[in-house]
């Protein structure tokens, strides 16, 4: 099958209620691909783990809705510039993720080296609050990255993410700013001249088609895009309640080296890289060269791949709304089950599979679900908790 053929059911895929990144990869991983996904009979589909029968029903109310050839064509029309897993183009190290996006949008300068992982992705994360401390390495360690090849991803809030953004552009290097919104949707808006900046060297990428507006629900899982681009995570200023603590845990995750900046004791902008340094992480320090050795070590392949500019739109910004207070979505039954079991304090994974009763795969598959909502977050040792 050609991968335009194959596209347009990870897109169709993509569109039911209820089928994330997991359930697609399983079905990817079952059927083979995903158009024999697409016509197998319900019975087929059930033998599909964590097919229950209200998934299944969902699944095929809604599929008998949908034309994939022309969703695709409708799509495009609003959507021109957006990988999936079929693609080539689709980023390498993102794709080895268990978790990847069924539809990553773009927008701006596309380079393919960096796609194939034969160019190296740094990501640099933090608090939105930085102290002087916190911009100045923020300021050194981009600078030093972008002059020595490296293209470093960060998610474009405000704070540390775009004073990492803003000084590899300014050293003379790409930058990729992973957002929570539709790529064509500002957030902070008052972000718009570093997003205009990005958009002429580097490249914005979501998981969120166009005119998406931002929800809370939305950056902590675009954080596991920003850790399974990146061969190594920097995490400069984080308290302990900091977003960025959940892009190192995604690291963890998804096996990337993790490195953070030490900050004295009674700093609350430095408690979270504490923490991660008690727990292993690499520590940053004064020696930027050994750093980059270290980010630097795995071979490069010297193959000669093009820079691609991608058409940009001339959709208007769309100014983005204040932000939604957070409301629980409704969860199926086995979601909502595991949540009920969580507390603020967290919980252990054979505890929580006592509690309720249910088969440890089936559990671990809800945590992993629950956790790219938003709703809940691990911590190291198989640890959860309610957020």
């Amino acid at each position: 099958m050609s991968t335009i053929e194959e596209r347009k059911y990870w897109l169709a895929w993509s569109q039911i209620s209820g089928i994330g990144p997991i359930f697609l990869q399983r079905l990817n991983q079952h059927f083979g691909k995903l158009e024999t996904a697409w016509k197998a009979s319900p019975a087929e589909l059930r033998k599909v783990e964590g097919f229950g029968f209200q998934t299944l029903e969902k699944v095929v109310q809604e599929r008998s809705k949908l034309n994939p050839e022309q969703l695709l064509i409708q799509h495009q029309q609003i959507n021109p510039n957006f990988w999936t897993p079929a693609d080539a183009e689709y980023p390498q190290l993102l794709k080895e993720i268990s978790t990847p996006p069924a539809i990553l949008y773009y927008r701006g300068e596309v380079d393919l080296q960096e796609n194939a992982a034969q160019k190296p992705l740094v990501g640099i994360v933090g608090t939105r609050k930085p102290t002087e401390y916190g911009i100045k390495w923020t300021r050194q360690i981009s600078t030093a990255l972008a002059k020595n090849g490296f293209t470093v991803v960060s998610g474009m809030a405000e704070g540390i993410d775009s004073e990492s953004h803003t000084a590899a552009m300014k050293a003379g290097g790409r930058t990729i700013a992973v957002v929570g919104t539709g790529v064509d949707v500002i957030y902070p808006y008052k972000n718009k001249d570093l997003y205009k900046e990005i958009l002429k060297s580097g490249i914005v990428i979501s998981e969120y088609p166009a005119k998406t507006a931002p929800n809370r629900t939305h950056f902590p899982r675009r954080n596991r895009i920003i850790a399974g681009l990146s061969r190594a995570v920097l995490v400069m200023e984080a308290g302990t309640k900091s977003g960025a603590l959940i892009t190192a845990n995604y690291a963890n995750e998804f096996c990337r080296d993790v490195y953070a900046l030490p900050g004295r004791v009674d700093d609350e902008p430095s408690q979270g890289c504490l923490k991660l340094i008690s727990q292993g992480a690499g520590l940053i320090n004064q020696q930027l060269n050994e750093l980059l050795i270290m980010l630097g070590a795995i071979p490069q392949i010297d193959v000669e791949i093009p820079i691609v500019k991608s058409p940009i739109v001339k959709s208007p910004i769309v100014k983005s709304p204040p932000l939604p207070q957070p409301t629980q979505p409704k969860l199926e039954p086995e979601l909502q089950q595991v949540i009920n079991t969580l507390a603020v304090d967290a919980l252990p994974f054979d505890f929580i599979v006592q509690k309720t009763g249910m088969d440890a795969g089936l559990v671990s598959s809800s945590l992993l679900h629950l956790e790219l909502m938003g709703l809940v977050s691990q911590l190291p040792g198989m640890r959860y908790q309610k957020m």
